[in-house]
């Protein structure tokens, strides 16, 4: 018998971060109007069943707190049961420090039952609910962990909240493709390239598929994959808009969430929406989790690590980030006796490494080429990481068997365009790289005539020119994660791979050495 695979719902517990940054603003808007409007949005909280939990601790106001969230795919207020869990994020808020940071938990971190058996993460919560997975994170992965509030939410939930705030922009690292018919594996069909990803009906085209998809990756690529779909979804609206539409959104979240009892009371709705208000303009920081080994042992695949690495990932998750030192001051122009200013002295332009980069312009001018006509100028990096090569789609050198080769037609490289929010189609071309694909490493060369996308919204983390280029660079935890360009026609950045592996300086340095095609 043939049997169907077990579809895995590990990112949408992710989701549930930008959830709290929505509910809580909502919450705290509101506050300030009067308690009768926190209280509505308190008894819309309560359409799900809260969850008792007795191992929780309650902080006192304006505290740090630290959320377990958890994946479930049981459809919230439906039947008996609490379904399965692929695996759980803690997130913790503190106003004194710059990020927000994520610690990701695999569902099949080795654990021990009563008697020394062991069994997976994920089986504990299937046995015993939030609260056996709370203490069993306790005395097993993370000694003095203290959880302030759990969220459990449904895969039916991650689809609606994605359409409910109207879509997320999304950078695609490269083609996904999967035909259950032929694999087994769920569905997905998503070309590569910055674009508008919505959730409950977009199939194999939407976010779901997206955030969830493992079949060619690792877990640690599906977990970079999911908490980069946060970070897009945090990024990409201001809370006025998020607020504009506050009622709708508050009952989708609470449809298809499930949360503690103290959150589904006025106080207690008010303390974490104060927190999470004024940590709102804070960055993602992921932590990843210490896995030292991935044994099989019968027929299941284990995840193992040592206790030092666990307590120093813990460390590192609770420490507040330090926010970056301020720029200097602009230099104070002299003034000589004659009334004329002293001539500036001159600054010596950045010098950027080439280390681990070789040259490529003609590849470059290659993939240009192949667009075909495009409304846009095109730009294209003389430098390329020495251990990646480009996608094209006329060799199939990035083809993924078993699907068919006319697949990836039109893809490597890919002249497409974006619409806009307000319907508008703006030309846009991504070229794919690839590093290594079995470890999911791929990184893209985008430009778009759409001069000011989502994905730039935020403030870079920092600025700086480069062989006359204005470079914009986005750290990402320290990591740089896109480093952008702009001209009087369009932007273009280069994005790192979704695991971050490109070193800072190679970023840069491909991102300066940006050439207008001819």
């Amino acid at each position: 018998m043939k049997l169907m695979p077990r579809t895995r719902f590990g990112a949408l517990w992710r989701f549930a971060v930008a959830a709290i940054v929505v509910i809580g603003a909502a919450a705290g808007t509101t506050a300030v109007a009067g308690l009768l409007e926190v209280k509505t949005i308190v008894d819309e909280l309560k359409l799900g069943k809260p969850v008792q939990v007795k191992e929780l601790t309650l902080p006192p106001f304006g505290a740090p707190e630290t959320l377990l969230m958890i994946g479930a795919d049981h459809r919230i207020g439906q039947g008996p049961g609490i379904g399965n869990t692929d695996t759980m994020i803690l997130a913790r808020i503190d106003d004194s420090s710059s990020t927000i940071n994520l610690l990701s938990i695999p569902r099949d971190l080795e654990v021990q039952l009563g008697g020394g058996a062991i069994t997976k993460l994920t089986s504990i919560y299937s046995m015993s609910g939030p609260g056996g997975l709370l203490n069993t994170l306790k005395q097993q992965v993370f000694p003095g962990l203290k959880v302030n509030h759990i969220l459990i939410v449904s895969f039916l939930g991650f689809s609606k909240m994605v359409d409910a705030i109207g879509c997320v922009y999304t950078m695609v690292d490269h083609r996904y493709y999967n035909n259950t018919a032929v694999t087994n594996y769920s569905s997905i069909d998503i070309q590569p390239g910055y674009q508008r990803l919505c959730g409950d009906d977009a199939g194999p085209n939407g976010a779901l598929a997206f955030v969830r998809f493992r079949h060619t990756d690792s877990d640690l690529v599906r977990e970079a994959r999911q908490q980069d779909f946060i970070r897009w979804a945090k990024d990409g609206f201001s809370t006025s808009e998020l607020l504009s539409d506050q009622s709708r959104l508050t009952r989708v979240f609470a449809e298809n969430t499930q949360t503690d009892k103290s959150l589904d009371s006025t106080d207690g709705l008010i303390n974490l929406a104060d927190l999470v208000i004024n940590a709102n303009g804070h960055t993602l920081k992921s932590i990843p989790f210490p896995v030292d080994a991935t044994p099989t042992i019968g027929t299941e695949q284990y995840v193992q690590s040592d206790p030092a690495s666990e307590a120093a990932a813990y460390r590192e998750f609770m420490t507040p980030t330090k926010p970056p030192p301020p720029p200097p001051p602009p230099p104070k122009t002299v003034i000589a006796k004659k009334g004329k200013s002293k001539p500036k002295p001159h600054k010596p332009a950045p010098q950027v490494s080439t280390a681990g980069l070789i040259g490529a312009p003609g590849l470059g001018r290659s993939q240009t080429a192949q667009l075909g006509r495009i409304g846009m100028q095109v730009y294209y990096p003389g430098l390329i990481a020495s251990d990646s090569e480009y996608c094209f789609s006329s060799s199939g050198n990035c083809d993924e068997p078993p699907n068919p080769a006319s697949v990836y037609a039109n893809t490597y490289p890919r002249n497409y365009g974006i619409r806009a929010p307000d319907g508008s189609i703006y030309p846009a071309y991504v070229f794919t790289l690839v590093i290594n694909s079995a470890l999911g490493e791929w990184y893209s060369v985008q430009g778009t005539a759409w001069t000011h996308p989502p994905i730039l919204n935020v403030k870079p983390s920092h600025v700086q020119v480069i062989d006359g280029k204005t470079l914009f660079e986005y750290e990402n935890g320290g990591k740089m994660s896109l480093v952008a360009m702009r001209t009087a026609h369009g932007v273009y950045w280069i994005a790192n791979t979704l695991t971050d592996t490109i070193p800072n300086s190679e970023m840069v340095a491909m991102a300066s050495s940006f050439t207008l095609a001819h």
